[in-house]
């Protein structure tokens, strides 16, 4: 049998302490603590629901990080 895939580890960080930075701002501390994938996202964008360790998404609009989440 193969082996059982053992998922990516995600930063150990809080998506909260994005909200009302600078979207540059956002995305490069993101980086810097780890986040393999960061998506910056306008208000209202539809997309799918999916998953993705390691990946941040940021909500901006004004160019100021409204909401963030995992996934």
């Amino acid at each position: 049998m193969a082996p059982i895939p053992t998922p990516p580890v995600e930063p150990d960080d809080a998506p909260d302490s994005y909200v009302g930075l600078a979207a540059e701002q956002a995305e490069l501390r993101a980086r810097e603590r780890g986040w393999s994938t960061v998506r910056s996202l306008a208000p209202g964008t539809i997309i799918t629901m999916e998953y993705l360790a390691g990946r941040l998404n940021f909500e901006v609009d004004g160019g100021t990080v409204k909401r963030c989440w995992k996934g």
